[in-house]
């Protein structure tokens, strides 16, 4: 488990989704959270309130959610049920979400543990109030190149072969290998541009950026290399604003640019 206190070993524990300033609670009615039959209420500390839950003890000891970590379709449904209730307070007021499965033994506890993150979930809020988290993907218009598969190291072999046994074939051999190599480094300088103009130009719009790991060519895309793969927070009043620059980058570079959210702005709270 994650950012919570010591395992809970009473028959019930305290499940935390999120830190707000004053939200509404008339939108948490409906929700299941994440044990239904629980209601979710607000949980006053300071000038905060937190959205809680309470939650069987024993369905969030270290054995147990391992192993539902490791079950796809049930770890999705946790993921859901904490991000409708992290989506929920972010549509009245700002928000900081806190991790999945974020735990603590009861209220006092509970309220110990998240007066001490005040000042971090104060700068939080401040930070991303009035602003949305935007996903931006860029793809260069050049295939990848092909994988060495079999057929191809054998048809290098016998390429090689004819070399040995050839005369002066040597030469261009070794000029047909340099130029392929000499393609694929210009293919990879070309990406780094792509990826750098394409995450200049959303950073003019964004308070904030982040470059994220770049993801595997899905298989019925092989003619498309992923070349970025970030995430933008960016002001409410200049949403209007992506999907113009998105088309404006696509007509100038050729390249494919997807553009997703509005979300929470979870990559830009912090670490909490």
């Amino acid at each position: 488990m994650t950012d919570r206190g010591p395992e809970p070993t009473d028959e019930s524990a305290l499940y935390v989704f999120a830190v707000c300033r004053a939200p509404d609670p008339k939108v948490f009615a409906c929700l299941p959270g994440v044990a239904v039959g629980e209601p979710l209420r607000l949980l006053r500390f300071g000038e905060l309130t937190a959205i809680v839950q309470t939650v069987p003890a024993a369905d969030f000891t270290d054995e147990v959610w391992q192993a539902r970590m490791a079950d796809r379709d049930e770890l999705e449904r946790y993921a859901r049920a904490h991000h409708h209730v992290v989506s929920a307070a972010a549509s009245t007021c700002p928000t900081v979400p806190l991790p999945l499965a974020t735990l603590y033994h009861d209220e006092e506890r509970t309220r110990q543990a998240l007066c001490g993150e005040t000042e971090r979930f104060r700068a939080a809020l401040e930070r991303t109030a009035g602003h949305s988290e935007w996903g931006v993907k860029a793809y260069s218009a050049d295939p990848q190149e092909p994988a060495q598969g079999p057929t191809v190291r054998r048809t290098e072999a016998a390429a090689a072969g004819r070399v040995r046994a050839t005369p002066g074939a040597g030469l261009a051999y070794l000029e047909r290998k340099r130029g392929v190599q000499a393609q694929r480094e210009q293919r990879h300088e070309d990406a780094l541009r792509l990826a750098e103009s394409v995450d200049a130009a959303f950073q003019g719009l964004a308070a904030a950026g982040r470059r994220l790991r770049l993801q595997a060519t899905e298989p019925e895309s092989k003619d498309r290399v992923q070349v970025l793969n970030a995430t933008y927070l960016v002001p409410e009043r200049r949403a209007a604003e992506l999907e113009t620059l998105a088309r404006t980058l696509r007509e100038a570079t050729g390249a494919r640019i997807e553009v997703s959210g509005p979300w929470v702005p979870y990559s830009f709270v912090g670490e909490v």
